[in-house]
């Protein structure tokens, strides 16, 4: 099958096309034949190697799995003996067997447990976008922030993977949302539902008057006691 594969840690030189092995799969895996592949912050940072800290998963001298990314969509080519939830022809989405079988491939492995269904009226562009972005918005606000309609909630980086979901899921929740992005983000971050948008390179977000009920922060780029006093709660979060 066709791969994009890389030998060595770098930039997007590091990443050529070759023909390498259709992977085989377990008892509960399935085989995706891959229509679309969903590329974010951690693909970039297993190509470059960087943070170190990723070494240890991908190989500290140089990529032990040469095919990078996580998030995949297609249809189910084949399916392991205990699979139950699939059959061949199943379009799906989810997370693939990186390190070890990645999404920038014809072919991606993953366990039964990490696909999902796609809906008919999604494409498979818009399913590979989801997996990872999506589910890391939803816990940070749901799960981790608990937040409540009626709260004010402020998500710097709203303009990226995470921050994109994050805005519309903050909507959904029915919170008061602000969304803190570059100039040129502006209009996109608003159009995703954002009430309020703050353009970094006018307004530092941390100096305003306005204060938050919880704070998503995608960027990490204000240390957690400059985000103190904007995070503190207008009213007490719930229990």
């Amino acid at each position: 099958m066709q791969a994009i594969v890389q030998e060595r840690y770098g930039g997007p030189e590091v990443l050529v096309r070759r023909e390498i092995d259709k992977p085989g799969i377990g008892d509960r895996e399935v085989l995706v034949r891959v229509h679309a592949a969903g590329l974010h912050i951690g693909d970039a940072f297993g190509v470059r190697g960087s943070p170190f800290l990723v070494r240890f998963t991908s190989g500290l001298r140089g990529p032990k799995f040469r095919v990078p990314g996580f998030d995949i969509a297609g249809t189910v080519e084949a399916t392991g003996s205990a699979v139950t939830r699939f059959a061949p022809g199943d379009e799906v989405f989810g997370l693939c067997s990186w390190p070890s079988s990645g999404a920038c491939a014809e072919y991606a492995r993953a366990d039964e447990d990490k696909l999902i269904g796609k809906p008919s009226g999604m494409s498979f562009e818009q399913a590979a976008a989801i997996p990872t972005s999506a589910s890391a918005a939803l816990h940070g606000l749901r799960d981790a922030g608990r937040l409540q309609a009626g709260q004010r909630v402020l998500i710097n980086g709203a303009s990226g993977g995470v921050g994109t979901y994050a805005v519309q899921i903050a909507r959904a929740f029915g919170a008061e949302v602000t969304g803190v992005c570059g100039p040129t983000n502006v209009e996109l971050v608003r159009s995703l539902g954002a009430h309020h948008v703050i353009d970094y390179t006018l307004e530092d977000f941390t100096r305003g008057a306005a204060r938050y009920d919880l704070i998503l922060d995608n960027m990490e780029n204000h240390s957690l006691a400059d985000t103190d006093e904007p995070w503190r709660p207008t009213a007490p979060l719930s229990s």
